[in-house]
C-alpha cells in the first residue's frame, strides 16, 4: 500500500530561508504569496512559494530566483543571522518576544507553587505539569521567565528572566541561569549557564560554566565541563573559518563554543574561547583542545582521529534510543552527507 505521501504528491511549496529572524509584518507578507511568488532582500530569497515543479528543480540544482516573481524588502526592516554567534546575542531579545504573544499563561497566583520564590509573577509564564520545587527562585525583574509543560526546576536554583525552560527539560538542584538562556526541550543542565542556547536532548547535568554559547542536539557536557567565553586579554575573539580553515577576527568580546549534534565531552574538560566544533565528535583531555574540532573527531589534547561512521551512527542510535526516539534515514543521510563533507 502507497503512503498518503506517495498518493498525495505536493502541489505547491513554501520554501523560508531560517536565517531571516520572524516578524508579525514578515508572516503577513509570507501568507499572502502566490504560486511562483517570493521575498527577497539583497539578492537572497526570504521566502518563496513555488510549485511542485520548481521545488523538485530548486532541491537538485539550488535555489534560482529567476524562477520567481520577486517583491524587495528593505533590508533595514529585517534580521538576518550571518554569523553563528547572533543566536544567542539575539536570543534574550527573542524570547521577550515570543512570550508577548502568550499572555494568558501568565502566572495569576503563586499558590500553586508556595515554597517558591517567584519575583515578579506577570512576567512568569508556567505550563501544565511544570514543577518548581521548594526554594528555586524565578527571577523576573529583568526580562520573563518561561517555563514548558512537564519541565522540573529543582530546589535552590535560580533562573533570571528573559529565560526559557522548554518542555520536559530539568534545571538540576542549585544551578543558575543567567539572562539570555534558552534551554531546549529534554535537556537537563546544572552549573552556571549564562547566555546560551541549549537545543532539544542536549545534557549539562553537572557543576561547570557555560556562557555566550549554542550547543545542538543531543550533546552531552561531561561534569565540569567549563567554556572559556572572554580572553584574559580582553582582545576580540578570533574563529576559524569553516570553509577555509583559516583564522580570521569576529571584532566580538564574548564568544564561547559553537557545537554541532551529537558532540560530547569528557569530565573536566576545557573548551577554549571561540571554538567551533563539528557534529559527532568526542572531546577529552587535561589541556585545551583545538579551537576548530571538524565533524566526527576523537579530539585528545591536540591530537585530532576520524571518528569512523559506523561507531559513530551505533552511538547516536543509543543514545537516541534511551529517549525512545528513532534515527530516522533522513536523520542518517544527513549525517553521512555531512561525514562525507568532512575534510581532516
Amino acid at each position: 500500500m502507497k503512503s498518503f505521501a506517495q498518493q498525495m504528491p505536493l502541489q505547491n511549496v513554501l520554501w523560508i530561508n531560517p536565517r531571516f529572524v520572524p516578524t508579525k509584518s514578515l508572516a503577513e507578507k509570507i501568507e499572502k504569496l502566490d504560486v511562483n511568488e517570493g521575498l527577497v532582500s539583497a539578492n537572497q530569497v526570504i521566502a518563496a512559494l513555488v510549485s511542485n515543479s520548481i521545488h523538485q528543480k530548486w532541491i537538485t540544482g539550488g535555489i534560482d530566483s529567476g524562477d520567481i516573481s520577486e517583491e524587495e524588502l528593505n533590508g533595514n526592516d529585517l534580521t538576518i543571522l550571518k554569523n553563528s554567534w547572533e543566536l544567542f546575542q539575539i536570543n534574550g531579545k527573542q524570547i521577550i518576544h515570543d512570550l508577548s504573544l502568550l499572555e494568558k499563561k501568565r502566572v495569576s497566583n503563586t499558590s500553586k507553587f508556595p515554597h517558591a520564590i517567584l519575583i515578579n509573577p506577570e512576567q512568569i509564564y508556567i505550563e501544565e505539569g511544570a514543577v518548581i520545587e521548594p526554594g528555586a527562585m524565578l527571577y523576573a525583574e529583568k526580562g520573563p521567565i518561561y517555563v514548558g509543560k512537564n519541565a522540573q526546576i529543582m530546589a535552590n536554583s535560580v533562573v533570571r528572566g528573559p529565560s526559557a525552560i522548554c518542555e520536559g527539560s530539568v534545571v538540576k538542584m542549585g544551578a543558575k541561569i543567567y539572562e539570555d538562556t534558552t534551554i531546549g526541550p529534554v535537556c537537563k543542565v546544572g552549573g552556571e549557564i549564562a547566555n546560551v542556547i541549549f537545543h532539544s536532548y542536549s545534557n549539562k547535568s553537572h557543576d561547570g560554566y557555560a556562557g555566550n554559547s549554542v550547543f545542538g542536539q543531543w550533546c552531552n557536557l561531561g561534569a565540569d565541563t567549563n567554556t572559556s567565553n572572554l580572553k584574559n586579554n580582553y582582545s576580540t575573539v578570533k574563529v576559524v573559518d569553516w570553509k577555509t580553515n583559516k583564522e580570521y577576527d569576529t571584532g566580538q568580546q564574548f564568544i564561547g563554543t559553537i557545537m554541532g549534534d551529537h558532540s560530547k565531552t569528557g569530565i573536566n574538560s576545557m573548551l577554549n574561547t571561540g571554538t567551533l566544533c563539528g557534529v559527532c565528535c568526542n572531546l577529552f583531555s587535561d589541556d585545551y583542545p583545538p579551537k576548530f574540532v571538524p565533524s566526527f573527531s576523537w579530539v585528545s589534547g591536540k591530537d585530532i582521529v576520524p571518528y569512523h561512521f559506523d561507531k559513530a551512527i551505533e552511538a547516536m542510535e543509543k543514545m537516541m534510543q534511551r529517549r525512545s526516539v528513532q534515527l530516522t534515514p533522513a536523520y542518517y543521510k544527513m549525517m553521512k552527507d555531512l561525514f562525507q563533507s568532512t575534510s581532516f
